[in-house]
């Protein structure tokens, strides 16, 4: 029977370094030797894992939190946020001082030229601050944008913006992302896509973005760095990511 384990980047394959453990490395080699096949379910926006991509040899993924899904490295699923409310978003967010950054699949920009919580927050992913571009959304399709505040200021954007979703990823950034889009549903159509059941869908992930994604599939796998709220929903949980929770998690599987 084919099965399908999808990994999550940050804290999942990438350690709190944001490197690639030798024995992550090792295990993603192996289950594609043993014919499992391996994907990415991810925040991040294609162009912010190229290398990663490359040194895994990794080509179907689902991106912005389940918004752009490649298979094989075509485009399958996208699913943008709307122009209009995504305007009317950025009119409030001006008018209480909080920055935000637009991404499309290939770059991102920021409202503003420089913010100190931009800079916090992307460079914990080793990105630089984006260039300044206020009108970026107009006429392209935006599968994620972040909003920088600090914890609790989104309240109000969650009270009157129902038709997004937030989840916060960083002490002052916040993703946003079309209402009910999850890294669940990009991760369905990706099945859906290769014909698997979800019995045969494993995922590996650590944090709040991982939740629906853990639920949803066949068995959800937390790292040991993972939050409670993933640890409490996984089928298991495996070791920190940098003591070879890649590794051991694939093993205690029976996948590798």
């Amino acid at each position: 029977m084919k099965k399908i384990v999808f990994f999550d980047i940050d804290g999942t394959l990438l350690d709190h370094e944001k490197k690639l453990p030798s024995s992550a490395k090792k295990a993603i080699q192996l289950l594609k030797e043993n014919g499992v096949f391996v994907a990415i379910a991810t925040g991040r926006a294609p162009f912010m894992f190229t290398n990663l991509k490359k040194e895994l040899d990794i080509d179907s993924y689902v991106s912005f939190n389940g918004q752009y899904v490649v298979f094989e490295n075509e485009a399958i699923y996208r699913n943008p946020l709307n122009e209009l409310k995504l305007e009317s978003f950025l009119q409030e967010t001006n008018a209480n001082e909080h920055p935000l950054v637009f991404m499309n699949e290939l770059t991102m920009k920021a409202t503003t030229k420089y913010h100190p919580y931009i800079e916090t927050s992307m460079g914990s992913l080793l990105f630089p601050h984006p260039e300044e571009d206020k009108s970026f959304y107009v006429q392209k399709e935006i599968y994620q944008s972040l909003l920088f505040c600090k914890e609790d200021e989104e309240k109000f954007y969650f009270e009157n913006f129902p038709e997004f979703d937030f989840i916060r990823w960083h002490p002052y950034s916040v993703d946003i992302l079309p209402k009910g889009g999850s890294k669940a549903e990009g991760i369905k159509k990706m099945i859906d896509r290769l014909g698997f059941e979800l019995k045969d869908v494993y995922a590996f992930g650590d944090g709040l973005n991982d939740l629906e994604m853990l639920k949803a599939v066949g068995t959800g796998v937390a790292m040991g760095n993972g939050v409670p709220e993933a640890k409490a929903l996984a089928n298991l949980v495996t070791t920190d990511v940098s003591k070879d929770g890649i590794w051991n998690g694939l093993k205690e599987l029976g996948l590798i």
